[in-house]
């Protein structure tokens, strides 16, 4: 399963391995250091600069214990060399702008109308994903210059080699610069319904892993292949997507959402602003998300119930979950503690992860509906992140029952522990 896909499994799965930041010193995009020394601290978001730099040190010392997660992102890696460009204008479908750089993708679980007879308009069948929708590959190029771009960046910073910093660069101007190739930054026509609308607030949660693109040039800064001109030119695609959330209709709607896709849109502002410079709007949106997204998502037992009234209520349970944990992340960076705010009668994201723990380590059975069944696993990555920060005996009692990670998940060179 492409682990960026959302609603594939409602998934979410890749931010449960890209945890918490640090570091001080940061390589502007763009800036050529002296040398790739262990004192550069990567300009990074969601990533945790600190453990990076660890984990650099310790491959180059030869660390066994990371050694299998660190040939596997190496395969991938090499992998990337071989695929690519990925643009959007490729589609066979053009959106009703008329410019296929415009972003396109069709709602996936609303499905032709059996009483109607040409089937319009679309009807929705929660957690049912329509095939319709691989018909337009916008939203499978945008996973692939996520993963891509990402490997790569990672590989480059770990390594120090250059051909996985230019093939990073090269996916990254045909997707964002080269004025042939880019894309427009704007989400008009994502995840529209047939018969109904060309285009939804909604589709918003698509580009979610733009995210780690943020941080993935953040690891390119300092390569050869990185110029100061791409710099500017990918903080500017930025600059322009981020104005068009703020103040597009899609952008103000996705801003009201009260579940999981108000959490992704915080998630994408803050990420955003603070590649941009605009550090006051990521704490003013930070601040605003205890009483906006946690006090209003979780109950004081920890039940998140917009979540819990889908189909797929434990996925969806844990991905808005991973949202608020890495906005937390995000919090962090600029002196907002999400982690460890709580109402007075009890609504945080401790309790949301308390409520859900007991399914994950087998001790509870699920009592709600999950399509497919219910994978408990999918919680473990999460719960990881979160031993980072809750260091308490009880919190580290649950952990005791949570499995080491597979020795060659990336998150042991990401998280740099078990």
């Amino acid at each position: 399963m492409n682990s960026r896909s959302f609603i594939a499994q409602a998934g979410f799965t890749l931010g449960c391995v890209l945890a918490c930041l640090g570091g001080s010193t940061s390589l502007a995009i763009g800036q050529q250091p002296d040398r790739r020394g262990a004192d550069q601290s990567p300009q990074v978001f969601l990533l945790d600069a600190k453990r990076l730099q660890d984990t650099r040190r310790a491959i180059n010392q030869g660390d066994k214990d990371i050694a299998a997660a660190w040939a596997k992102l190496q395969r991938d890696a090499q992998k990337a060399l071989g695929e690519g460009p990925f643009s959007i204008v490729n589609k066979a479908v053009t959106p009703p702008s008329g410019d296929k750089h415009d972003y396109l993708t069709q709602a996936p679980y609303f499905w032709p109308d059996p009483k109607s007879a040409n089937g319009l308009p679309y009807i929705r069948r929660d957690g049912e994903r329509n095939p319709e929708i691989n018909k337009i590959t916008d939203h499978h190029s945008l996973d692939q210059i996520e993963a891509g771009v990402e490997t790569l960046a990672l590989a480059y910073y770990f390594k120090g080699d250059e051909a996985y910093a230019t093939k990073a660069v090269q996916l990254l101007r045909a997707f964002f610069l080269d004025p042939a190739t880019r894309m427009n930054p704007n989400l008009d026509y994502a995840q529209f319904i047939p018969g109904v609308n060309t285009g939804r607030g909604i589709g918003l949660i698509e580009t979610r892993g733009l995210t780690h693109v943020v941080d993935a040039i953040g690891l390119l800064a300092g390569s050869k292949a990185l110029s100061a001109e791409d710099g500017r030119g990918l903080r500017d695609w930025y600059g322009k997507f981020l104005q068009w959330m703020l103040d597009s209709k899609n952008g103000r709607e996705e801003a009201a959402a009260k579940n999981n896709h108000g959490t992704y849109y915080d998630l994408q502002v803050v990420s955003y602003a603070l590649f941009v410079g605009r550090k006051d709007l990521a704490r003013q949106v930070l601040e605003q998300a205890r009483e906006k997204r946690i006090a209003t998502q979780i109950e004081p037992d920890g039940r998140q119930p917009l979540e819990l009234a889908r189909t797929k209520a434990w996925s969806y349970s844990n991905g808005n979950l991973d949202g608020l944990t890495e906005l937390a992340t995000l919090g962090e960076r600029v002196g907002v503690d999400l982690w460890n705010f709580q109402t007075h009668d009890g609504r945080g994201i401790r309790q949301a992860l308390d409520f859900l723990t007991p399914i994950a380590v087998g001790e509870k059975k699920w009592q709600y509906q999950e399509l497919g069944g219910v994978r408990a696993e999918s919680l473990f990555p999460l719960m990881r992140r979160a031993a980072m920060i809750y260091r308490d005996k009880q919190y580290q009692a649950s952990m005791a029952k949570v499995p080491d990670a597979d020795l060659a998940d990336r998150s042991r060179l990401l998280l740099h522990q078990r």
